[in-house]
């Protein structure tokens, strides 16, 4: 397969390189030929003697009938003159008349002059004259002039020196249109390839997308969300594409005028399609297809649970603290709101984690989206060494009684309770838990199973790849390739590590105070952790290698489901100390 792909990228590069060369090639003749023709293009010095080396010509010349301004363009591609004027010589004054500000005293006193003095050699000059045409005039008129100019280093006109003339017949012109030799050169300077070999940085992305994709898709991490995040930073990060512009969301503001008004870009797909993180609609309608597939019995029939969950979020308050603690390095700067930012990676909850962010530090919102999803994924490899760390072989082995049935009133009173405990208690959480319970309401109820089905699947789905192009695109090479980053992801591991480990620690703590046949399996506090159900998953493969009639699955549902709510109250939380 690395075969393949390499040949295919082979061929690719020298299909390029033969158009380049056969273009070159083609033109190359063309361009000498165009060099080599230094004639004056407006027209021959008429009844003047030609000066050796000297050649003046026009490049262009354009009206501005708003400024009301002709801009003729001289360029000289001889020896260096001065004491230079541009002087109409005649010109159609029915069509065309020139401001009294143009005439100056010069040989030629009753014609329009604009003073040039000194023109070096190879240089260009704007030589402006302040006209106005007639109002039956469609177009600038045909109009000659003279360029009088002494040598650089000659003596002033005034002084008697001999000047010498070059005559145009016609300064309007347009401007030349360039060779085919230069339209092909002006192609590969814009192609992305041109642009791509000037930015180091843009490739390192580039690459680090790629590394998610085989992640997402070769390994399976996380891929609804890694895939979607992944090409979001590829597209971000090509050059020319200019699908997503920062500028516009600077300063943690939504730029309104530049969307209308900027003269320097043209807001691009993934600049709109932003606004429904910067919003924070994404996440909330994300939580609403989480609440709509996510069943809260383990939870209710288990209330001790709740507070497993709840100590699982002791990763985002030691991440929070870590952050502020590398600042006491010269590498990193983390202010509270982007320390909060980056302890909500604890939770295990992307969405959560981006709701946070885009309100309280967008300008870190790639890397801990980046963090937040790639440890989601990779909560199968971090957790289990924490989990036998902590617990011992008979701890694992423990066995827990069969949960009891929930009624359906029991379901459907569970969201609305929760919604409303949750909003009065912190009522900045309201959006995420409001969602949450509203999308697991749509389940329990037995009414709405149309609504229910469209929050699991199609709402789920496009919300998913929403966010996912949105919160990859932010992660640009100039905020993403900073020693920050580094620390978001150090604190990203702690956070997970220190989560994991509280929800293990209070079950065993529980377990000094619950009777023998009581016992809570400690596998099932990591699951306090908001990766469902992933980190659910993990607490059942771990407990059956021990005990491989043990089946800890809807046992640790209860936790993980806990960890959800507790992860949206602690959001609550942070965004109302520090939002």
């Amino acid at each position: 397969m690395t075969k393949k792909i390499f040949s295919i990228l082979l061929v690719a590069v020298m299909l390029v390189t033969s158009f380049t060369a056969l273009s070159v090639s083609a033109f190359a003749a063309e361009s000498a030929e165009d060099g080599a023709t230094l004639a004056n293009a407006n027209g021959d010095a008429a009844g003047t003697e030609e000066v050796p080396e000297q050649l003046i010509t026009i490049k262009n010349s354009k009206y501005d009938a708003e400024a009301g301004t002709l801009t003729v363009t001289l360029s000289n591609k001889g020896e260096a003159i001065s004491n230079a004027y541009l002087i109409v010589t005649q010109f159609d004054n029915t069509l065309v008349t020139f401001d009294s500000a143009d005439y100056i005293s010069s040989s030629y006193t009753s014609f329009p002059a604009v003073a040039i003095g000194e023109l070096g050699k190879g240089k260009a000059i704007d030589v402006v004259f302040h006209v106005t045409l007639a109002g039956d005039a469609e177009e600038m008129p045909a109009v000659s002039a003279v360029l009088q100019y002494a040598p650089a280093s000659g003596e002033s006109v005034e002084a008697g020196m001999a000047v010498e003339y070059v005559e145009f017949d016609n300064i309007i012109i347009k401007e030349e249109a360039p060779s085919k030799l230069d339209v092909v050169v002006n192609f590969l300077k814009q192609t992305g390839f041109s642009m791509l070999a000037k930015n180091w940085k843009c490739i390192i992305m580039i690459l680090i997308s790629c590394v998610l994709l085989y992640l997402a898709i070769g390994r399976g991490f996380e891929p609804l969300l890694l895939v979607p995040i992944a090409i979001g930073m590829l597209l971000t990060n090509l050059p020319g594409a200019e699908m997503f512009h920062e500028a516009l969301f600077a300063n943690g503001h939504v730029h309104w005028d530049l969307f209308v008004a900027s003269e320097n870009f043209t807001p691009g797909l993934i600049d709109y399609l932003y606004l429904g993180v910067k919003f924070g609609i994404y996440p909330c309608l994300i939580f609403i297809g989480v609440g709509a597939m996510t069943d809260f019995a383990p939870l209710i029939a288990n209330p001790k649970s709740l507070l497993l969950g709840a100590a699982a979020q002791l990763g985002i308050f030691m991440a929070y603290g870590g952050s502020l603690l590398l600042n006491n390095l010269p590498w990193f700067s983390y202010t509270c709101k982007q320390a909060a930012s980056i302890g909500i990676i604890g939770g295990a909850d992307g969405p959560t984690a981006i709701f946070v962010t885009s309100k309280l530090a967008p300008e870190l919102l790639g890397p801990i989206a980046v963090a937040a999803y790639s440890y989601m994924a990779l909560v199968p490899v971090i957790q289990p060494p924490i989990m036998k760390a902590l617990t011992t072989k008979k701890e694992r082995m423990i066995k827990m009684d069969t949960l009891r049935e929930v009624s359906k009133k029991e379901k459907i009173f569970f969201p609305i309770i929760v919604t409303v405990f949750v909003a009065l208690l912190v009522p900045s959480a309201a959006p995420l838990v409001g969602c949450l319970m509203f999308g697991n309401l749509l389940k329990e109820c037995g009414v709405t199973d149309r609504l229910s089905k469209t929050a699991q699947n199609e709402l789920m789905n496009i919300v998913t790849i929403f966010l996912g192009i949105s919160v990859g695109a932010t992660a640009t090479a100039d905020t993403f390739l900073a020693p920050r980053t580094l620390g978001i992801i150090v604190l990203g591991v702690i956070a997970f590590s220190f989560g994991t480990a509280g929800g293990v620690l209070l079950a065993k703590l529980m377990n000094l105070f619950l009777p023998k046949d009581k016992k809570i399996n400690p596998l099932i506090g990591s699951a306090g952790v908001s990766a469902v159900p992933m980190a659910a998953r993990v607490s059942q493969v771990v407990g059956q290698k021990e005990n491989p009639s043990n089946f800890l699955l809807m046992h640790a549902m209860g936790p993980n489901v806990a960890g959800v709510i507790g992860s949206a109250i602690a959001a609550g939380a942070l965004i109302a100390l520090f939002g």
